[in-house]
C-alpha cells in the first residue's frame, strides 16, 4: 500500500525492538514530523564504531515533506544523532530550553549551530504545521524538561509519550501534568506510542527523592574523599549531591567533559544551583583535607576512557583514589555493560576504597527514570487509545507491554508489536500494517561525518580475527615478468620466524601466479594471487587471513 493524500502513517527508523537511536515519523498528506533523533554506542564487535545512527534514507527521499524536528528530552538516546541528520536535511528543530542547550553543545562541536534554526517550546506550546497540529504535555523523567507529545490530525489523535514515569514528588518540581494528560484521554486518543523500557517490572517506580537521603547518608559516613559516578545528564541526582556536599561542608570537584559540559548548560539555564565558592578545580585537590571533597564523575558504565575508569587504574594525574575513600556507583548498569563496570569495581577494592556499588533497591543510589509495569498501565488507562504502538525496548519489553495495554481494555488486535520500518497505515480510523520503508543502522566512525560501509567492517573484523598477508613483488612494465622473488609479511597471522617455510609456499605460488601471465595486468595478478594463496592458506590452516597483493611496475 503506498501512503495517499488521506493516509495516517505511523513508523520508527529507529527505537523498536531495540533501546537506543530513537527516531520515530508521523506523516499525514505532504507532511512529516520528526520525533527524536538519537544515537547508541556500539559494541566491542563493531571495530572503530564510535556511534549507530538511523538510515536517514527515506527522510533524504522525502525531505520536501518534512516540517521539523521535534525532542522529547535530552538523552543521547533521543539527540545524539542530530548532527547527522543536519548534516543531510537542514531542518528546524524544536526542544525544550534544557534539551536545546545540549543539542546546542553538540552543535557546536560539529560546527553546525550559526545554521540550524532552534525552536525553543515547552508544555504549553502549540504548533501548526498544517494538516498536523502539535500540542505537548510535562512528563517526568531522570533528566528536566521533558515532554509528551500530541499530534491533532484529521485522522485522529496521535500521542507519543517520550520517556516518563510518574513520579509524585520530582526533585525538581516539574511534576507529570496528569490533569492534562486525562483532557487528552477524554478528547480521544486514535493511537498511543509509548514506551516500553521497564515493562518487565512490576510495581511503580520509586521517586528520585529516595536516593537523596541515601546519598546524604553515605556522604556523612565517609571519612575521607568521596567520588560519585552517575549520568551527567541525571541534574536531578547532581544537585541531591550538591545539597549533600553542603551540609557536610565539603568542596565539589566535576570530572569528565561530559560533566562539566551538561552542568555548566545546567548552571546556565538555571536547572542547577551549586554556590561558586564550592566548584574547586582537580589540580587544587590535594591542598585541600580528605574529608572535604567531593569528586563527581562520569563512567558509572565502565566506560573505559571516562574519569571513573581513569580513577580505578590511577590514571588520572590530578586526584588518586586511596584506602578509606569512599567510591559511589550512583547508577544501575546498562544491560551489556556489567563486565566493564565490575572490573572497575575490583580496581576500586584493590586500591583500599569503600565501594558502593551493585543493584539500587540494595544501594539506594539509584532509582530508575522509566515507568514500571504500574506506570505504564496509568498511562494507557488515562490516554484510552484505540490503537497501541509499544516502543522503545527489546521485543519481550514489547510483548509485556501488549499484555499491559489488553489488562487495561486495548484490544489484542488493536496493538502492533512494530519492527525499525515496518508502517501503521490509518484511513478511515482503521489501522493496519502492511508494508514497510527502508530502516536500518548507520555507523559512524570518529567525530567526522564518515560513515562506516559494511564491508569495512568486514575487513576489520577479519584483520581483528585472522590477521593479514602482505605480497610484495616487481614486474616488467613492458611484459609483466618478475623482476624480483615475492616476499610476504605476516601481519596477525602467523609469526614469521616460526612459519618460514609456509611462507617461503606462498611466496612460490604467488611467483607460479604471476609468471602464468603474458602481460603487465597488475589487476588481473592481484585477483589471481588472492585467490591461489587464499585458497592454499584455507586448505592447510582453515583460516582466511586478508590477502593484500603488492605489485610494482619498473
Amino acid at each position: 500500500m503506498s501512503t495517499t493524500e488521506n493516509t495516517l502513517s505511523i513508523f520508527a527508523l529507529g527505537g523498536i525492538n531495540e533501546i537506543g537511536k530513537n527516531m520515530y515519523v508521523i506523516q499525514y498528506e505532504n507532511e512529516i514530523v520528526i520525533v527524536d533523533c538519537g544515537g547508541k554506542f556500539a559494541d566491542n564487535s563493531l571495530l572503530g564504531v564510535d556511534l549507530i545512527i538511523p538510515d536517514l534514507s527515506y527522510l533524504q527521499e522525502h525531505k520536501e515533506k518534512i516540517k521539523g524536528l521535534l525532542v522529547t528530552h535530552g538523552h543521547e538516546d533521543h539527540i545524539g544523532g542530530i548532527p547527522y541528520l543536519l548534516k543531510k536535511l537542514n531542518i528546524p528543530i524544536y526542544a525544550t530550553r534544557f534539551t536545546l542547550g545540549l543539542i546546542e553543545l553538540k552543535l557546536k562541536e560539529h560546527k553546525l549551530l550559526r545554521e540550524t534554526k532552534l525552536i525553543e517550546i515547552n508544555a504549553d506550546s502549540k504548533l501548526d504545521f498544517g494538516a498536523i497540529d502539535v500540542s505537548f504535555f510535562r512528563t517526568s523523567h531522570s533528566i528536566p524538561d521533558c515532554l509528551g507529545i500530541v499530534f491533532h490530525t484529521p485522522e485522529g489523535n496521535v500521542v507519543h509519550t517520550g520517556d516518563f514515569k510518574f513520579d509524585l514528588t520530582p526533585v525538581n518540581d516539574q511534576y507529570s501534568d496528569i490533569h492534562k494528560m486525562a483532557n487528552i484521554g477524554t478528547q480521544g486518543v486514535l493511537a498511543l506510542i509509548s514506551e516500553s523500557t521497564n515493562a518487565e517490572r512490576p510495581g511503580s517506580t520509586p521517586s528520585e527523592q529516595l536516593v537523596g537521603s541515601h546519598i546524604e547518608d553515605a556522604f556523612l559516613k565517609a571519612k575521607q574523599k568521596i567520588f560519585i559516578s552517575t549520568f551527567a545528564s541525571n541534574v536531578n541526582r547532581v544537585q541531591q549531591i550538591v545539597d549533600a556536599a553542603l551540609k557536610t561542608n565539603r568542596r565539589l570537584v566535576l570530572l569528565g567533559r561530559s560533566m562539566v559540559n551538561v552542568v555548566s548548560v545546567a548552571i546556565e539555564r538555571g536547572y542547577l544551583d551549586i554556590p561558586d565558592w564550592m566548584l574547586v578545580d582537580a589540580r587544587d585537590v590535594n591542598r585541600l583535607p580528605p574529608d572535604k571533597v567531593v569528586v563527581l564523575c562520569t563512567g558509572s558504565q565502565g566506560e573505559p576512557l571516562a574519569a571513573l575508569s581513569k580513577l580505578a587504574s590511577g590514571n588520572n594525574r590530578d586526584i588518586k583514589v586511596y584506602p578509606d575513600d569512599t567510591v559511589i556507583l550512583a547508577s544501575s548498569p546498562i544491560p551489556g555493560n556489567e563486565k566493564p563496570v565490575s572490573r572497575i569495581v575490583d580496581n576500586l577494592f584493590r586500591l583500599g576504597a569503600n565501594v558502593i556499588y551493585g543493584s539500587s533497591s540494595i544501594t539506594g543510589m539509584h532509582v530508575s527514570g522509566h515507568g514500571y509495569q504500574e506506570d505504564l498501565k496509568l498511562m494507557i488507562t488515562l490516554m484510552k487509545p484505540t490503537y497501541f504502538i509499544p516502543i522503545h525496548g527489546e521485543y519481550r519489553m514489547l510483548h509485556l507491554h501488549r499484555l499491559l495495554a489488553e489488562s487495561v481494555g486495548v484490544p489484542q488486535e488493536n496493538v502492533f508489536i512494530l519492527k525499525n520500518g515496518d508502517v501503521v497505515d490509518i484511513v478511515n480510523k482503521k489501522a493496519r500494517q502492511t508494508r514497510d520503508v527502508q530502516a536500518g543502522d548507520t555507523y559512524v566512525d570518529g567525530i567526522g561525518t564518515d560513515e562506516v560501509e559494511e564491508i569495512v567492517l568486514r575487513d576489520r573484523k577479519q584483520l581483528s580475527e585472522v590477521g593479514m598477508l602482505v605480497i610484495v613483488l616487481t614486474i616488467s612494465k613492458e611484459d609483466g615478468s618478475i623482476l624480483s622473488k615475492p616476499d610476504t609479511i605476516s601481519r596477525g597471522f602467523v609469526y614469521a620466524k616460526n612459519s618460514e617455510e609456509l611462507l617461503n609456499d606462498v611466496n612460490d605460488i604467488a611467483a607460479t601466479t604471476v609468471s602464468n601471465f603474458n602481460e603487465a595486468n597488475v589487476h588481473g595478478m592481484q585477483r589471481a594471487i588472492k585467490k591461489s594463496v587464499g585458497q592454499f592458506i584455507f586448505t592447510l590452516t582453515m583460516k582466511k587471513p586478508m590477502i593484500l597483493p603488492i605489485i610494482i611496475e619498473i
